[in-house]
């Protein structure tokens, strides 16, 4: 019986690959980049618990360098998000596998997808749904995106220019909804087009504090489980105009810097999107109960946690950033970037990155201390990333009390 079943495993595994080879429309001779993608796999998704075969599968098969920009092409298989243009991004592999695991399509499914942008999601569900149905409220972006989709052959992917929280009712009910954009709540129209028994998942909350949400529609009614928070571009339309709480660029700050929040108990502080290797430990703090710990043996991988926020240049000169830490064997990673500590990055009103500030390289064996230093932001930020940990540097650091503060005029 075993034998039996190792062997439909097979067959079924190789149905998979055979089917993702038809539907990318990719020869052999043009696969030139697999091994790269092979490598973010292992690297990106698999060691950060990315474990659905099927899934894991097709972010092996899927070309991510045909969404991406020409100049953004050497990047594409590294886990960051990267810019397509119109204030826009490709979400970064791990988000993407991510979201498309906890939806687990199947099938015999269909699939609705709101916000295409580049068009990768919906490639990556094409090897896994039977239908994707996918929206995207930019034009150009839409557009671009389904010619990209039909010129790489993935025929059961049906692309629109519109408001993607208006659904698609002539297509409803869907089995599974994924939506890459962030609204304060969910859109009625996608509660009413998810079929009964289907899930959702979506990003809600602030402008720059944001959580993942899955919800299963039980009775007509949706059942939610809080999953990791994370960090999506702002929407384009109405519903980002319309938010009742806005982003305040003229007051920055760091939101849980204590790291004293983990509402779903998860053991990832609250807040802090992007997290890899990291502890909270609620002992011997040196500023109320818990504190942050990154931990990494192998130079360059990652180890950080990030936060974004709204701050604009033009009325804010500099920014002054507080930090307790403490160090045991800390080491910088083989790359000049691979730097341990506090980094700010700046970005400008397209996110075109425009500078960036490191409080470190934080290495050596330390016990606690703190760290203040006063940072100036560039004239045309209008955003800015706060990203702390290893970053790719190796040994255990320990982050507490991390405060921003405007600094006057």
């Amino acid at each position: 019986m075993v034998f039996i079943n190792q062997i439909s495993k097979l067959r079924w595994g190789l149905a998979i690959l055979l089917s993702l080879a038809a539907s990318v429309g990719y020869s052999q001779s043009r696969d030139r980049l697999r091994g790269e993608r092979l490598q973010m796999v292992e690297d990106y998704l698999e060691k950060e618990g990315i474990s659905n075969p099927r899934v894991l599968t097709v972010m092996r098969y899927v070309p991510r360098h045909e969404f991406v920009s020409s100049q953004s092409k050497k990047y594409a298989y590294e886990d960051m998000a990267l810019s397509i243009g119109y204030k826009q991004t490709i979400s970064p592999p791990f988000i993407v596998a991510y979201m498309t695991q906890m939806i687990d399509p199947q099938p015999s499914e269909k699939v609705l997808e709101v916000g295409t942008g580049s068009g990768y999601q919906a490639a990556v569900l094409s090897g896994l749904a039977k239908e994707v149905y996918t929206i995207e409220i930019v034009e150009p972006l839409g557009r671009q995106a389904a010619k990209r989709l039909e010129s790489l052959g993935y025929k059961n992917v049906f692309p629109k220019v519109g408001d993607g929280y208006q659904g698609w009712k002539e297509h409803a009910p869907f089995d599974k909804i994924i939506v890459t954009c962030s609204p304060e709540k969910v859109p009625q129209p996608l509660i009413d087009q998810l079929k009964e028994g289907g899930k959702m998942i979506i990003p809600l909350g602030q402008r720059y504090q944001q959580v993942f949400y899955l919800f299963e529609k039980r009775d007509g009614k949706l059942k939610q489980t809080q999953l990791i928070p994370t960090l999506f571009v702002p929407m384009t339309g109405t519903s980002e105009i319309q938010r009742r709480i806005k982003p305040d660029p003229l007051n920055p700050k760091v939101v849980n810097g204590g790291f004293e929040l983990d509402n779903n108990s998860d053991g990832r502080a609250d807040s802090w999107h992007y997290q890899r290797q990291t502890e909270l430990v609620a002992e011997n703090a040196p500023s109320g109960k818990a504190y942050i710990k990154f931990k990494n043996q192998f130079p360059g991988r990652m180890s950080q946690a990030l936060q974004g926020m709204a701050l604009d240049g033009r009325k804010v000169d500099a920014v002054k950033i507080i930090v307790s830490y403490q160090m045991r064997g800390v080491a910088p990673g083989h790359e000049k970037h691979h730097q341990p500590g506090v980094m700010i990055h700046f970005y400008d009103s397209v996110r075109r990155t425009i500078g960036e500030e490191l409080i470190g390289p934080m290495t050596g064996t330390q016990s606690w201390a703190k760290t203040v230093r006063k940072i100036s932001v560039p004239k045309n930020t209008r955003e800015a990333i706060i990203r702390i940990g290893l970053n790719g540097g190796t040994g255990e650091l320990s982050l507490d009390d991390i405060r921003l503060e405007k600094v006057g005029r």
